[in-house]
């Protein structure tokens, strides 16, 4: 660590995005974690927690008390369960301290649609009207000016990135739009659930939470900030039985026939100049694996001349582009670093 390191606290630890944050930020060149918490491992050292870690940190995780946290850090990251959250951005919001809320609680505008989705009342509606919702490829003037990041969810950083050129464009039917997407078991967190041990995970394939998922208001707000107008859309989950990594394939219908090259086109000149979206080439489509412990949103695109619809897949890494790398892509945007420090290279996997 060096004098002109920015101080980083990891507010919840000991979850999947904290054990992410931390090993993505070991490849930072301007950063050191200097606090690490975690209410039920509290007195652990960090290592024994996450053993790939070893020799790597001699962090212990210490209780959750804002002000002696605060002390240490220039930029807090929340990695707490929802709802939990509020009031700890508050607090370190009020402590003068840039906040990435990795949770949903800062992410839904409205606060009514976040009491229907959540069955929780918005405890600071002051401060959630002070937040940005941390996509940098449709907010990056923003994040550069924001204290307070509500970073997006895993499936509605897959889904916004994959229908934001159509919808901007208006060149599909709004009310056409169907998303299906497939999450490794990472994405249900680290809390132990019998739905999720591997032998009810193992060689099975579920959707779940059909027309109800949390993530849908979330993925209808991105996307009405763009069409200019409310979007209603059909959004399915599903759990498949590998670790790691979201694929979702997305279903909408042209308003004018248009070819591949035309679609892909649109791609190219909405993400041309952004460092973590990569548009395959016409004919290819994006494979998990290729994305694996990396920030990047691989996209695919097929304008099927025989139905009239467009089909977009996209493939992330839940627990990175989905969820820790793309808060410290936000980090880096905030406090003026090079957006991709730390990342760029992070998690290539041959």
């Amino acid at each position: 660590m060096t004098s002109t390191d920015l101080k980083i606290a990891i507010v919840g630890s000991s979850g999947y995005t904290g054990g992410e944050l931390f090993r993505l930020l070991l490849h930072h060149p301007h950063v050191t974690v200097t606090a690490v918490t975690s209410e039920k491992s509290a007195g652990q050292p960090l290592s024994s927690i996450f053993p790939h870690l070893a020799g790597l940190t001699d962090l212990v995780c210490e209780p959750l008390k804002p002000e002696a946290v605060a002390r240490k850090a220039d930029v807090v990251f929340l990695a707490l369960p929802h709802v939990t959250a509020q009031e700890a951005a508050f607090r370190f919001h009020q402590l003068g301290k840039k906040v990435v809320d990795l949770s949903a609680d800062y992410r839904l505008a409205n606060p009514a649609i976040y009491e229907k989705w959540y069955e929780h009342g918005h405890q600071y509606p002051e401060l959630l009207k002070r937040a940005v919702y941390g996509l940098p490829e449709l907010h990056r003037e923003e994040i550069k000016k924001a204290q307070l990041i509500a970073n997006p969810g895993c499936y509605p950083t897959s889904a916004i990135l994959g229908l934001a050129p159509l919808v901007k464009r208006g060149v599909i039917d709004l009310k056409t739009i169907i998303i299906d997407s497939k999450s490794g078991v990472s994405g249900a967190g680290r809390s132990p659930s019998i739905e999720h041990q591997f032998s009810e995970v193992n060689e099975g394939l579920m959707a779940y939470k059909v027309g109800m998922h949390r993530h849908t208001p979330e993925i209808e707000q991105e996307l009405g900030l763009l069409a200019g107008t409310a979007v209603t859309l059909s959004f399915t989950p599903h759990l498949v039985p590998m670790n790691r990594g979201i694929l979702s394939t997305i279903y909408a219908t042209l308003n004018t026939m248009m070819d591949t090259a035309q679609v892909r086109s649109l791609y190219e000149d909405f993400f041309g100049r952004e460092p973590f979206v990569r548009v395959l080439p016409a004919g290819r489509f994006p494979n998990i694996r290729n994305v694996r412990g990396s920030n990047f949103c691989d996209i695919g695109v097929y304008a099927d001349p025989r139905t009239g619809r467009v089909v977009v897949v996209t493939a992330i890494d839940n627990l990175v582009k989905g969820a820790s790398g793309q808060a410290i892509q936000n980090m880096n945007l905030m406090v003026g670093f090079n957006e991709t420090e730390g990342l760029k290279l992070a998690g290539l996997f041959p």
